[in-house]
């Protein structure tokens, strides 16, 4: 739970809210009438894993590949044994391979391929998941396993719901050396190798060369020391800002500041990015990637960026489209925050998930 430094937490906390409000919700009981497990593919919820594992509730998969998670839980006994778990002995030399060349798990999209879900989906009295592609892939893995569609839910900003106003926003862009009427582009985030920060930070090259009045913000906490010291030549480039970890009113005063908002995911994980939802939900364009797990969302609501080799040269297009198009980005803007006003608000969700965990009642 928060304070911890994570979407995962952020999500949590406004969903106890929400709950508290329908019922009786404790944090952690030694007992209760149905456990709400949220999951991610992170070493932080080893403890939930095992918990989800030894008294079965509902479990909510924040990401559906727990690959990654359970590499840095697992010897490479247990981890080739749990590969065989899932996939059939037959696998078990492919096991032993990815176990050994783990370094690459990041980038290798074979690790994204494989989930390694179905302890933990098989186990659980229902699967939460925020999106179509999660779903698919519990299912592959678990076919007997009750899986509910709930979308990410959407929490807005500060006192009586609203964002930072325009006047405290164009201050922070000053605090910031963003002059007036430049376009302003937003990286937020854990800044990991899936999140494409090389790619956004070469078409941003090529599109400050071709109008300087555009700028960069890179905010957030790299994960990885290999593609910190990859980028670094780039970050240092003309028009390019960098922040670390925003704690949450600072977050908001640098989503407010934005024009428009840039987070890719490639290999994807079967999320749905908080991020995106966050922005969207104030009106700001996001780029994704063209993927299933965005199959949800309207076309004309958010750009989707092609992933593989056309990735930087579609990005490069959609950013020139908004700079140079007055009114594409705010139009786009007020089409996706229309979209999570309907599907995506918080009173909606804590319905979904209250219905579903009275359902699952012992």
């Amino acid at each position: 739970m928060a304070p911890a430094r994570t979407g995962v937490a952020d999500y949590a906390a406004a969903l106890v809210v929400e709950l508290r409000r329908r019922g009786r919700v404790e944090i952690a009981p030694e007992h209760c009438d149905v456990a709400l497990y949220h999951l991610g593919n992170n070493g932080l919820h080893a403890e939930i894993y095992r918990r989800a594992l030894e008294r079965p509730g509902v479990v909510t998969l924040h990401d559906a590949v727990l690959h990654h998670f359970l590499l840095g839980q697992l010897d490479e006994s247990s981890y080739i044994e749990e590969f065989v778990y899932n996939y059939g002995e037959w696998n078990r030399g492919l096991a032993r391979e990815l176990w050994r060349g783990r370094a690459t798990s990041a980038t290798d999209n074979r690790y994204f391929q494989h989930a390694l879900l179905r302890r933990a989906a098989e186990r659980a009295r229902a699967v939460a998941v925020h999106n179509l592609a999660a779903a698919r892939m519990v299912k592959k893995h678990a076919p007997e396993a009750r899986v509910v569609e709930i979308p990410h839910l959407f929490q807005a900003p500060g006192p009586g719901g609203t964002p930072p106003g325009e006047a405290e926003a164009a201050r922070y862009r000053q605090r910031l050396g963003v002059e007036p009427g430049t376009f302003l582009f937003g990286v937020f985030g854990y800044l990991r190798e899936s999140k494409r920060l090389p790619t956004v930070l070469e078409a941003f090259a090529d599109v400050h060369r071709e109008n300087p009045r555009t700028a960069l913000l890179v905010a957030g906490q790299f994960v990885s020391t290999d593609l910190e010291r990859a980028v670094e030549p780039l970050m240092s480039g003309a028009g390019v800002v960098r922040l670390g970890y925003l704690e949450e009113r600072k977050f908001w005063l640098a989503a407010a500041a934005v024009d428009a908002c840039i987070n890719l995911r490639y290999p994807a994980a079967g999320e749905t990015s908080g991020i995106t939802v966050r922005l969207m939900g104030i009106g700001k364009p996001v780029m994704v990637t063209d993927s299933e797990e965005y199959a949800g969302f309207p076309e004309d609501a958010c750009l989707r960026i092609a992933p593989g080799v056309a990735e930087r040269e579609s990005l490069r297009q959609h950013m020139m489209l908004l700079t140079s198009m007055s009114g594409v980005a705010r139009a786009i803007g007020q089409r996706g925050a229309g979209h999570v006003r309907a599907h995506h608000r918080v009173e909606l969700i804590g319905k979904q998930y209250w219905d579903l965990l009275c359902e699952c009642c012992t």
